[in-house]
């Protein structure tokens, strides 16, 4: 186990009180809380940003459906294990719902294995609603944008769409719904360090639980307790997939 020195801690120690950063084998992603379909994070590690909030706000385009076992071939890892945030297909669901991707992908020797949840809006009680994909679905299909880890999955060391435009933050958060979550939350975030140009989304975190919450992660509301344990990997290449044409800042959270 490597320490890492001072200069990596920097960012962490303008914000959290106490923050210990390590180089540790990975865990077995098999095993509980986090039951995955691949053991690891590493091998080939890469990002893939797929196409962007301009296609969800001010006014959804419906027509922009992707698959992960595509998005897989255009990264150049056919079979990769994938991870992130991303939004639903509508075209499966019907209607606006986070994704949770936990994918892997179809290669020449084994189909895919869809291990990700589904986060929406309940329509009995208006409340949160987790559901397995695989419970409802045999697709990999996703929606509108995601920004997505890719590895070979290896063991190592490292409600309905808004009928009006959102032009506004102002405007997005008056038309989202936001829940206080309960511990513990398994979250995927993907992180990039800054955008050289290519209109990305620099931070995208879903979540997951086995109590029945999960979606989009905003912010703390406990920011004086609050505790995270995480495994990051830095990414070797960035792809940038289908990048709309006209873009904006809106709804960025």
């Amino acid at each position: 186990m490597k320490e890492l020195g001072p200069f990596n801690m920097k960012g962490l120690k303008e914000n959290f009180a106490d923050a210990q950063v390590s180089v540790v084998d990975c865990p077995d992603l098999t095993q509980e809380p986090f039951n995955f379909p691949a053991k690891g994070i590493c091998g080939k590690p890469r990002i893939a940003d797929v196409g962007g909030v301009p296609y969800l706000i001010p006014v959804v385009q419906k027509e922009k459906v992707y698959d992960l076992n595509t998005v897989a071939k255009d990264i150049e890892l056919p079979g990769a294990f994938i991870l992130g945030a991303g939004a639903a297909s509508s075209k499966i669901l019907g209607v606006n719902a986070e994704l949770i991707p936990i994918v892997q992908t179809k290669s020449e020797k084994k189909p895919a294995v869809n291990g990700s949840y589904i986060a929406q809006i309940n329509p009995a009680d208006k409340g949160c609603l987790l559901e397995k994909y695989s419970s409802k679905y045999t697709d990999c299909e996703f929606g509108l944008l995601a920004n997505l880890y890719a590895s070979e999955g290896q063991p190592g060391k490292p409600p309905e769409f808004s009928a009006c435009p959102l032009n506004t933050d102002e405007d997005v958060n008056n038309w989202l719904k936001f829940f206080e979550m309960k511990a513990p939350l398994i979250c995927q975030p993907v992180i990039v360090s800054r955008d050289p140009g290519f209109d990305l989304r620099v931070e995208h975190t879903h979540c997951f639980s086995h109590h029945g919450e999960g979606g989009h992660y905003h912010q703390d509301t406990s920011p004086d307790s609050v505790q995270y344990l995480g495994y990051l990997l830095p990414a070797e290449l960035l792809f940038r997939i289908d990048r709309p044409q006209e873009t904006h800042l809106v709804g960025r959270d």
